[in-house]
């Protein structure tokens, strides 16, 4: 119950004001008149004035409402390391037992685990979160269970009341952890990229530690070569990657007896692999009308360095002119394919034969280019047919088709092979299809074939009655390709509506420089989050399973589903950071998922350093859980809320109105009597006082 007097004026407030104005201007003149009755009639006007004024008994019936305190528990990565875990569920349940036992109170208990990604502990969002689901006007008090690791003090709250933190951890914690301080997303194969690495220590390291860390690196997984790295300085590291595509590089430390936790004592680094420029040795025989549109797709792309060598004056022919006068020089044949042709990716032979030009032992020397890892295209004319034939050479080793002798001159559309469906090379490849063309035709027909029996690698794409037109074969560590027709020209020049001859060079090309992205054979990982994307490519009808081991060492089977000719995929959600290697048949792969150096893991020393001035401006305390919870008193607003071993609240003795009731002291008929009764004493008492003076 609480009792006030209000004011309900029977006139407007305006009207009052200047009845109470003339009611003093008339007893000011009563005073100065010497009137005897003016204190009379001053309590006249008083009555008169408060009657108007019409005072009232306002009752309110209220309910008290109870004080809540937030209590915000941090269930982060760091909080789940060495007896943190214990501390806090410990801490918890005496939290809970105090607040209970204080009058008219109660506890809100609220979690916050690890951020999306890798935003660490956004512990004063979660805070924030927690306040706006409650009345600001009840809020007594914030406590927070943390090891003070947050990543979101800028997103403080405006606190009504104090805000106390109780810090999990040990005074005696250390730790030890590597971080990557500099790791490029790209590198050009061939040159090595320096990668800066650190192992630090943090908090009470124990003095026999050694100054000295075993440093192993590992990569995609393969076994781990160890070095000896000082501790606390920064260490530049030259890498140079094996292949393009994803290399996955793991750095670790090993854990010392100790130390809170491993988890920071490796890291993943995820390094894509690419060419800075394609070398490309073009070798073209007799002039025809495609030996240019060769050399224009090759010089109109900015990542091919060309030499271009073709044979337009051939030794037998005999036409008087002097050398002297031709303004050709002689080509450096001896020095492209003896001394530097190690230094190409990509020999291309279009339309040439054996003319005296190359000796066979530049031939052979090229067949031995391919077997060590070269790739060599061929693209056959009607030479390959004859008596003249690169078949018909040391290079016949390493051609994947033998020819029969027979040229057929018959217009043909090219068609994708059952199994060019599935290579990366030709899957698909009708999407790139011009889009005006012969009705019926995914794109413009060839003119040429010349007829090859296969002799070994794959067939994706066919001619005239299905015969061979695209063979990819490999050969020792390199690789061929056989294109057994010289019209290829025809869709670079547009005719009957083209065809995706550019995009066909482009994958030739990366097929055969071994891109991961184009091998017809590979297991792949692709990773969003936590989420991993596995591809399986294949030339074959079916897959296994794939074995997937986690970096805890346990291994799940995931079932792959095939999508499309060739192409098996799967996802799988990793349950922690880390890691995986990935296992088909004989073929494997490592994927890390998460962060490079998780953000959690990055300090994970106890402090209260961050949370120091937030809880300072609400005069709340910031106290050790290793020397106990702290007991829980009030305290009134504005008064220091923590000290040794306790902490305060504020009561906020909010309440709820339940009835309003208002009644007026006086009738105004009462007031009105009591008014003229005084304004008649008044003029009694001035007259009797009046007589007196004249007798």
């Amino acid at each position: 119950m609480n009792t006030t007097v209000i004011f309900d004026p029977l006139v407007p407030v305006m009207a009052l004001w200047i009845a109470a104005a003339v009611a003093l201007v008339l007893l000011t003149v009563a005073v100065w008149r010497g009137l005897s009755g003016w204190w009379l009639r001053a309590l006249s006007l008083a009555v008169l004035v408060a009657g108007l004024a019409n005072p009232s008994l306002q009752v309110e019936d209220r309910s008290p409402l109870t004080d809540i305190v937030i209590l915000v528990v941090d269930e982060s990565a760091s909080q789940r390391i060495a007896d943190r875990p214990d501390q806090v569920a410990e801490a918890q349940a005496a939290l809970e037992a105090e607040i209970a036992a204080l009058p008219n109170t109660e506890l809100r208990v609220v979690s916050v685990g690890d951020g999306e990604g890798d935003s660490g502990t956004l512990l004063m969002r979660r805070l924030a979160e927690a306040m706006a689901d409650e009345p600001r006007g009840r809020l007594a008090g914030a406590i927070l269970l943390t090891d003070g690791r947050l990543h979101d003090i800028e997103h403080l709250p405006d606190l009504p009341a104090p805000l106390h933190a109780l810090l999990t951890g040990r005074d005696e914690d250390w730790d030890r952890r590597l971080i990557v301080r500099n790791a490029p997303a790209f590198a050009i194969l061939g040159e090595p990229v320096t990668l800066t690495l650190e192992v630090e220590d943090q908090g009470t390291v124990p003095r026999d530690l050694a100054d000295l860390a075993e440093l192993q690196i590992s990569v995609d997984g393969d076994e781990p070569l160890t070095f000896t790295v000082p501790v606390g300085q920064e260490l530049e590291l030259p890498v140079t990657l094996p292949h393009g595509g994803l290399n996955v590089i793991q750095f670790s430390i090993p854990a010392s007896e100790g130390e809170l936790t491993d988890r920071n004592n490796s890291a993943v680094v995820q390094i894509n692999g690419v060419r800075d420029r394609l070398r490309v040795l073009l070798v073209s025989g007799e002039p025809h009308a495609g030996e240019r549109t060769w050399r224009n797709l090759l010089k109109s792309d900015a990542s091919v360095d060309l030499v271009h060598f073709t044979i337009l004056r051939p030794p037998e022919k005999q036409d008087g002119v002097p050398v002297a006068e031709l303004s050709l020089i002689a080509f450096p044949t001896r020095e492209l394919f003896l001394e530097k042709i190690e230094e190409f990716d990509l020999i291309i032979f279009d339309r040439y034969k054996r003319r005296g030009i190359l000796p066979a032992v530049y031939l052979d020397n090229v067949r031995r280019y391919v077997e060590d890892g070269g790739a060599l295209l061929i693209a056959a004319g009607p030479d390959f047919a004859g008596a003249d034939s690169l078949y018909r050479s040391p290079l016949s080793d390493v051609i994947p088709g033998r020819p029969t002798g027979r040229v057929i001159d018959a217009p043909f559309v090219p068609e994708i092979t059952d199994i060019g469906a599935r290579h990366p090379v030709t899957e698909d490849l009708q999407a790139h299809s011009p889009e005006t063309g012969i009705e019926g035709q995914i794109w413009g027909r060839w003119m040429r074939t010349i007829d090859v029996e296969t002799t070994g690698g794959n067939v994706v794409m066919s001619g005239i009655d299905d015969r061979p037109l695209l063979i990819l074969d490999r050969v020792g560590e390199g690789r061929v390709a056989l294109m057994a027709s010289d019209h290829a020209w025809l869709w670079s020049r547009g005719y009957e509506g083209g065809g995706p001859q550019l995009e066909l060079l482009r994958r030739l090309a990366h097929w055969m420089m071994k891109e991961p992205e184009l091998e017809e054979e590979a297991l792949t990982a692709s990773a969003e989050g936590q989420r991993m994307t596995i591809l399986r490519r294949t030339l074959g009808d079916a897959v296994g399973p794939v074995e997937i081991t986690g970096p805890d060492g346990v291994t799940v089977t995931v079932d792959l589903v095939e999508e499309a000719p060739g192409r098996f995929t799967a996802t799988y959600e990793g349950p922690e950071i880390g890691l995986y290697r990935l296992r088909e048949g004989d073929r494997e792969t490592v994927m890390a998922l998460g962060p490079a150096a998780p953000r959690e893991f990055e300090q994970t020393i106890a402090t209260g350093e961050i949370l120091q001035a937030a809880v300072r401006d609400s005069r709340g305390g910031i106290l050790r859980l290793e020397e106990g919870v702290p007991d829980v008193r009030a305290v009134r607003e504005g008064r220091p809320a923590a000290g040794r071993g306790w902490i305060g609240i504020t009561p906020r003795e909010a309440y709820v109105t339940t009835d309003v009731t208002v009644t007026p002291i006086l009738p105004a008929w009462l007031f009105l009597l009591v008014a003229a009764l005084l304004a008649v004493g008044a003029w009694v008492w001035e007259g009797r006082l009046g007589r007196r003076g004249t007798v």
